[in-house]
């Protein structure tokens, strides 16, 4: 019998599966303090995780842990070093999302370019018609389209931004040119040309030493002042402060953030007061059609894995 930890509950079509498996036990586990998890995730053979920190002070304590199953596919919340070093394996759910994030974004870029919260506003407050000519909107109709990170998330971009008509380059130094052509893209060798000559910026990658701050004031600096950038990938890939202080001095025209460097966010965050940014929290999977989606793959990554019958695209470690 393997004993499983759901490190906090995620939707119940997933946690059904488990049901119909009788080698399976499960408990839920919604006090994810660092004591807690230390006093209760030792017990256990395998767990899932959404959001929550798995650090090497709790995980040295987890001797009989195989397996973390992510609902997610980021990885930023794991010692990964530790886990390597113990064989625990790392699975994601790999293909549950791309195409729920890249609307999201998509969704954020046209609240943004048509000033949807601003006429919203202007018509509730009666003001049919006055507001609308101090209310910039753009069209994202042949419009220069930077996607940065050519993973799922970013294919799945690049279909919706050809469909506006939108002129797509990708920035991913790791993937080569051919194949971002075969997606309908323009491969850039150079970052900061394309936040040069960019409309829009949507992020899709991971955070890592290297893409930490990868979006600060430097090149923000370069960037059109009616440029927007989308961030659904993960907090720390912009500097805040540093995309607070371009808003409020009209380096670019506005953001749609999903992601923060610190979450929950605080009220001491500036972003939270800027009228520039479009704010969602961290909710760009959270469609009914994701969730559920998510949810019977991460319980099935875990009985797949004690099965033996993984699907390596869905391994991280």
């Amino acid at each position: 019998m393997y004993k499983i930890a759901i490190i906090e509950e995620f939707h119940k079509s997933g946690l059904e599966l488990f049901d119909k498996h009788k080698d399976f036990t499960y408990e839920i586990i919604n006090d994810v303090s660092e004591n807690n998890l230390i006093n209760k995730l030792p017990k256990f053979d395998g767990c899932t995780l959404r959001v929550s920190k798995l650090t090497k002070n709790i995980l040295e304590k987890c001797k009989k842990l195989k397996v973390i199953s992510r609902h997610g596919v980021g990885y930023d919340n794991i010692d990964l070093d530790f886990i390597k070093k113990k064989k625990i394996s790392l699975l994601i759910t790999a293909n549950q999302n791309d195409i729920t994030v890249a609307e999201h974004a998509m969704y954020m870029m046209l609240s943004l370019s048509k000033g949807v919260v601003s006429h919203d506003t202007a018509v509730r407050k009666g003001l049919f018609k006055k507001g609308i000519k101090n209310i910039q909107t753009f069209e994202l109709n042949k419009k220069e389209m930077l996607i940065i990170g050519f993973g799922r998330i970013g294919r799945s971009m690049i279909q919706k931004c050809n469909s506006f008509n939108m002129n797509v380059k990708v920035y991913d130094p790791l993937v080569k040119k051919e194949i971002i052509e075969g997606k309908g893209a323009k491969k850039l060798e150079n970052l900061q040309d394309g936040l040069r000559n960019a409309d829009f910026v949507s992020l899709h990658v991971p955070l890592t030493d290297k893409t930490k701050n990868l979006i600060n004031l430097n090149n923000l600096k370069t960037m059109k002042k009616n440029a927007i950038i989308i961030n659904t990938s993960r907090g720390g890939v912009i500097n805040e402060l540093d995309l607070n202080k371009a808003l409020n001095e009209n380096m670019i025209f506005g953001a749609g953030i999903d992601v923060f460097e610190k979450e929950p966010v605080t009220s001491d965050n500036p972003l939270i007061k800027n009228k520039k940014i479009l704010l969602s929290p961290h909710s760009a999977t959270f469609t009914n059609e994701c969730k559920i989606r998510m949810a019977k793959q991460t319980v099935k990554n875990i009985i797949d894995f004690f099965e033996n019958k993984i699907d390596k695209s869905m391994i991280i470690n």
